[in-house]
């Protein structure tokens, strides 16, 4: 009584203090966290939109790259048809037998003229143009170099579309070239019959690198014409991260069109590719997106910075009235939380402010009266509950050694030295379990090789007996009152198996949940009436009787002194058909669960 008024006394003095306390500490997290929440969110919508608009933008803008390239190379393929059927050009595959060499001379003049005003007009785009005649073995080219005819070169390139390089080695290391024949064959592009006109267009890498450069002035990126397998073609003010972006495209394979973000040399960056139909080349860029989104991390970063000063600052007022006000009584609190544990020794030192000094002399006065008197209250409580569990323990002996030894004897008379050998492993071992007392708990995992050593017995004894065992690996570790399962095992023998001659079934399984451990014992012996088993379950809350037997009722006492109030035995019907007794008791969840598993029998 005098520990409850002191402990209302100081929630009476200090009730408001704490309040206030409290709230302050709850004012500052109130106000904080939804601004940093809504921050967070806002900034992470922004971060988005600007990524998507970005995405969207650079992608766009490559592909209209890609389009100035496509249509480039269009018109130069619209050029080569047309040219290949202007009449100067047939003139110059045809037989000519009646022609005289100026007239020739004049024939390739025009289309040579015609060639160099193509690549004139297109002088953003200049295309070497080539013109071949099977028919007179025989070519024109608009190029500085001469051009000789090559049935094989012809033979090996004419394949109907774009191919970088010609097969022929480039001894001057100049980069490859992309090269385009076109044939007057009717319907294949890709045969020649050795009377056919055959139209080259070519163009050079740099035309694809100017463009690269114009791209790149109006950006941030870093563009590049890649085709795996060959060379790429690099702006001219190319990074050298253009390297490290190779071997990951390398390595991936592109879709017609691939947008994501990597990670090369420990930054982050927005890789765009949209591959080119004609060519069949990729159009790639990266763009920096930590240089992009850096001011907008800045500002979020700042933000965050403000925010923790901030809360710096409110902690720092709350501090001060901790100081001042919480601690004296945060000191009071814990020497009761010590008085709580047990702990009676504890006394609060009363150089403190004024107002505490009353709460601490009465604490300490208090704590000297109850001292005593708890503890020897606990003292005596703990060898009262001790007394009872071993008075409950030992209740429970079983009553069968003379009828074992009596086995033993019929069979020595029978010469069935087995069966005897049999009997005495496992009565030795059922017998040494039971005498050993040094502890008043054993693991599951004993109980039930004590009840397998019994039940061995009992088979021995009656060849009817046959059982089976199923209990999760995890229950078998749990610590149990000894001889808690026992008892219950023996009367489903005696009292189940024992009253039929056709019965001789019995099941022990396990599980765990929900925080219980449920053991069950179930036979297929005669059973109980519904009344019977009602009139069991009551008796099992009532104190002992005289008319009933101490098995049941101690083993069940047992389990509540060691478990707790929230454990329990009872008894229904068994789906074997016999009875079923299950034992429950508290324990914390498991969440992986093995069987351990073990079956006898006839």
């Amino acid at each position: 009584m005098k520990l409850r008024r002191g402990i209302d006394f100081i929630r009476i003095r200090t009730g408001s203090k704490f309040s206030l306390f409290s709230k302050m500490n709850s004012l500052i997290l109130v106000l904080f966290i939804p601004i940093i929440v809504l921050f967070t969110y806002s900034n992470g919508v922004t971060s988005n939109v600007i990524e998507k608009e970005l995405q969207a933008s650079n992608i766009k803008q490559l592909s209209f790259l890609s389009s100035q390239i496509e249509t480039r190379i269009n018109q130069t393929m619209d050029f080569v048809v047309t040219f290949s059927r202007d009449p100067n050009v047939r003139k110059f595959n045809g037989l000519n037998i009646w022609d005289d060499r100026y007239d020739r001379m004049q024939t390739r003049y025009a289309i040579q003229e015609k060639m160099v005003l193509q690549s004139g007009v297109m002088n953003i785009w200049p295309v070497k143009f080539t013109v071949y005649s099977q028919l007179n073995k025989d070519a024109i080219s608009n190029g500085t170099d001469r051009v000789e005819y090559d049935e094989q070169y012809l033979k090996r390139n004419v394949t109907g579309k774009w191919s970088y390089g010609d097969g022929k080695i480039d001894e001057s290391g100049k980069s490859q070239a992309f090269h385009w024949f076109y044939t007057d064959t009717f319907g294949q592009q890709d045969v020649i019959k050795g009377s056919n006109l055959v139209v080259q267009a070519t163009f050079e890498h740099e035309n694809i690198q100017n463009m690269l450069d114009t791209y790149k002035a109006g950006g941030q990126g870093d563009p590049l014409f890649y085709h795996k397998g060959d060379a790429p073609i690099l702006n001219r003010s190319a990074s050298p991260l253009t390297n490290a972006l190779i071997q990951y495209l390398d390595g991936n394979d592109l879709e017609d069109t691939r947008q994501e973000v990597v990670e090369l040399d420990n930054k982050n960056y927005l890789l765009n590719a949209v591959k080119s139909p004609l060519l069949g080349w990729y159009l790639v860029d990266i763009v920096p997106l930590d240089q992009i989104m850096g001011p907008i991390s800045f500002s979020r970063n700042l933000f965050y910075l403000t925010m923790v000063l901030l809360f710096v600052v409110g902690i720092s007022a709350s501090v001060l009235m901790y100081r001042n006000v919480q601690r004296p009584i945060r000191k009071l609190v814990r020497g009761l939380q010590s008085v709580q544990r047990g702990d009676f020794s504890v006394r609060m030192d009363s150089n403190v402010n004024s107002e505490f000094s009353f709460l601490f002399y009465r604490f300490n006065d208090m704590s000297t009266q109850i001292q005593s008197l708890i503890e020897n209250v606990l003292n005596e409580k703990l060898l009262a509950r001790e007394a009872t569990l071993k008075q409950l323990q030992a209740q429970i002996n079983p009553h069968f050694l003379y009828n074992c030894i009596g086995y033993m004897i019929n069979m020595a008379q029978m010469k069935d030295d087995e069966a005897v050998v049999s009997m005495g492993y496992n009565l030795s071992a059922y017998y040494r379990y039971m005498t050993r007392l040094e502890r008043p708990t054993a693991s599951l995992d004993e109980e039930v090789k004590l009840i397998v050593n019994y039940l061995d017995i009992q088979k021995l004894r009656n060849g009817r007996i046959h059982y089976h065992i199923d209990i999760p690996e995890e229950m078998l570790k749990q610590q149990v009152p000894r001889l808690m399962l026992q008892p219950i095992v023996e009367n489903a023998v005696i009292h189940g198996v024992g009253k039929t001659y056709t019965s001789g079934e019995i099941r022990i399984t396990g599980e765990m949940s929900e925080g219980f451990c449920r053991l069950y014992v179930d036979d297929d012996g005669p059973g109980m009436a519904d009344e019977q088993l009602e009139t069991l379950n009551r008796k099992m809350l009532e104190a002992l009787q005289e008319d009933m037997g101490y098995g049941f009722w101690n083993t069940n006492q047992r389990i509540i002194h060691h478990f707790g109030e929230r454990s329990h035995l009872s008894f229904t019907k068994s789906m074997l058909g016999g009875f079923r007794t299950e034992m429950v008791w508290e324990h914390a969840p498991v969440d992986e669960r093995q069987h351990h598993s073990i079956q006898e029998g006839d």
